[in-house]
């Protein structure tokens, strides 16, 4: 079965042939080279395939994309909110590998003790949560200069020193 990665949404139209803007957290410029599509999220838990026709980087974060069959303005405005996945192999090859986004999947210990694996990364101005299953209970790790041990890239571990009683917060009900 064939995984997705959400990468980010589509916020805006540009022009009046269809193009849309993708704003994603895959970490640099990028023109989706070799991704032949984008799956948009029309309805909870639903990955439509939109074939890229042609994609422009406009910045790190941004990316201007004419997808097939989105050839209007109306048709393109249809699309906004929504939000968009790759699939895992895409993601491997085009995600910046110092991306928070490219954590991914890596162990999460807090000090030694192993909290979950990653299964979500939340971009806030100021830090990075990690979402994970600790203990069967959804637990988001603070990631920022206060709480980043290290990052082991060789064997996919992020360590980090967590506050005291925090983990005991999400435990509690």
């Amino acid at each position: 079965m064939t995984e997705y990665i959400h990468i980010g949404r589509i916020v805006a139209s540009h022009g009046v042939h269809g193009d849309v803007v993708v704003v994603h957290s895959l970490g640099s410029r990028n023109n989706f080279k070799d991704v032949k599509a984008l799956f948009v999220e029309q309805v909870k838990n639903s990955y439509i395939p939109h074939f890229i026709s042609s994609a422009t980087a406009r910045d790190a974060e941004q990316t201007q994309v004419k997808l097939e069959g989105t050839d209007s303005k109306e048709s393109a405005h249809r699309l906004i909110k929504k939000n968009v996945w790759i699939t895992e192999a895409d993601f491997n090859r085009i995600a910046d590998k110092n991306a928070p986004i490219s954590l991914l999947g890596y162990k999460i210990y807090n000090r030694q003790d192993l909290l979950g694996t990653v299964e979500e990364v939340i971009e806030q101005p100021h830090q990075v949560l990690l979402k994970t299953n600790f203990k069967n209970k959804e637990v988001l790790v603070p990631l920022h200069a206060g709480t980043l041990e290290a990052v082991d890239r060789k064997t996919k571990e992020v360590r980090v020193i967590l506050p005291d009683g925090l983990l005991e917060i999400y435990l509690e009900n």
